[in-house]
C-alpha cells in the first residue's frame, strides 16, 4: 500500500462503485490504461462487515491505490466499527447515501439516509474521530422530486467535515431513469466551499467536458461509462491536466480489450464463473455495431472461451466489411 495516502486536490476522476461489476479485474484494467483516478471499492455493508470481518473483503492490491472504501449503513456504531476495520487499508472512507435499490433503502440505508441528515452528520463525525481518515459522501437530489433536499443535506455534510461531496443528479424515485439534472450540480457547487464531483450520464469524454463546463464541478465520478472503455478515465484526466485530446479506442482495440477482460476474469474466477460474469459487459463493448443485439444474444449463451473469441472475431471481420 505504497500509495495509500491521498491528495484530494489532485483528484479529477473517481471510479464510481458498481455492485457486482467493478471488481479487482475492472480496477486493474483502468490502471493498465494509465489512469490515476481515485478507485472505490464495491459498496460494503457495515452490518455484514461487522458480523463477518472476512479478510477477503478488505484485501486489495497495491495498484488499486489510492482507494476509497465505500460503506453503507445507518447505525452509528456499526458504521464506525466497519470504518475502523477498513481504516488500515483505506485511503479514505466514502459513505453511501445514494444507492436507490429497494433492499438497501428499506432498512434506512443508501438514499434513505437523505431523510435523516442529522443521523448522517453523526455518522460522519463518528467515523472521522475514530479513523482520522478523510471522509466523503455520495448522495442524490433527494427522495422524490417534491422532496429534493440535496443542498441542505450537502451543507450538513460539509459542516460535519467531509472532504467532498459526490452528487448523482437524480432522485431516488428516478432510480437510473431519465436524464441526470446537471443544473442541480451547478447549483450545489455554488453553495458549498468543499469540492463537488458530478455523477450521472457521464459516458464519454464529451459528456465529462460538457458537465464540467456547465457545473464548474471539481471532477467527475464515472461508473457505467467505463464499461466497454477502460481508457475513459485517463483520457478525461489527460485533457483536464494537459489539454490533450486522446482518441477513443477503435473497434478493433475494444474487441481486444474485451478479449483481455474475459481472459482476466476467467483467470480470476475460473472459466464457468468468469464467463457468466462477463455476460453483463458484452453489450457495452459492441453497442452501435450492425446486428449487435443478435451477437449479444449469441454471446450470452456461450460457456466456452474459444467459442466466444470466435464470435468476437466474426463481429470484427463484419465491422471491417461494413466500414
Amino acid at each position: 500500500m505504497e500509495n495509500k495516502e491521498i491528495k484530494i486536490e489532485n483528484i479529477k476522476v473517481i471510479q464510481a462503485p458498481l455492485a457486482g461489476i467493478s471488481d479487482v479485474v475492472f480496477r486493474g484494467l483502468i490502471r493498465k490504461h494509465k489512469s490515476k483516478c481515485l478507485m472505490t471499492t464495491e459498496m460494503i455493508s457495515s452490518e455484514m462487515l461487522c458480523n463477518n470481518p472476512n479478510p477477503r473483503i478488505i484485501k486489495f492490491e497495491d495498484f488499486e491505490y489510492p482507494l476509497a472504501f465505500q460503506l453503507v449503513g445507518h447505525k452509528i456504531d456499526k458504521m464506525t466499527q466497519a470504518a475502523k476495520i477498513v481504516a488500515p487499508f483505506a485511503s479514505m472512507i466514502d459513505i453511501n447515501c445514494g444507492c436507490p435499490v429497494k433492499k438497501v433503502v428499506v432498512s434506512g440505508d443508501g438514499s434513505a439516509m437523505m431523510k435523516t441528515p442529522d443521523l448522517a452528520y453523526d455518522i460522519v463525525q463518528s467515523i472521522k474521530q475514530a479513523t482520522n481518515l478523510p471522509v466523503s459522501v455520495k448522495c442524490r437530489l433527494g427522495w422524490t422530486k417534491d422532496e429534493e433536499n440535496y443542498i441542505e443535506f450537502a451543507k450538513k455534510m460539509e459542516s460535519a467535515g467531509v472532504s467532498f461531496i459526490t452528487l448523482h443528479a437524480r432522485t431516488r424515485s428516478q432510480m437510473y431513469q431519465g436524464r441526470a439534472d446537471w443544473e442541480k450540480i451547478k447549483i450545489l457547487k455554488q453553495e458549498l466551499n468543499i469540492p463537488v464531483f458530478a455523477n450521472g450520464d457521464i459516458k464519454t469524454i464529451e459528456d465529462a467536458l460538457e458537465c464540467i463546463n456547465l457545473t464548474k464541478c471539481d471532477g467527475v465520478s464515472i461508473g457505467r461509462g467505463i464499461m466497454g472503455d477502460f481508457t475513459l478515465p485517463y483520457r478525461i484526466e489527460k485533457y483536464l491536466n494537459d489539454g490533450e485530446i486522446i482518441a477513443q479506442p477503435t473497434f478493433e482495440e475494444k474487441i481486444s480489450m474485451l478479449k483481455e477482460h474475459l481472459n482476466l476474469e476467467i483467470e480470476h474466477m475460473g472459466e464457468i464463473n468468469g464467463i457468466k460474469f462477463m455476460r453483463k459487459f458484452y453489450n457495452y463493448y459492441i453497442q452501435g455495431e450492425k446486428n449487435a443485439s443478435k451477437y449479444r444474444s449469441a454471446l450470452v449463451t456461450l460457456d466456452n472461451q474459444k467459442e466466444i473469441n470466435k464470435i468476437l472475431d466474426e463481429i470484427l471481420s463484419l465491422h471491417y466489411q461494413n466500414a
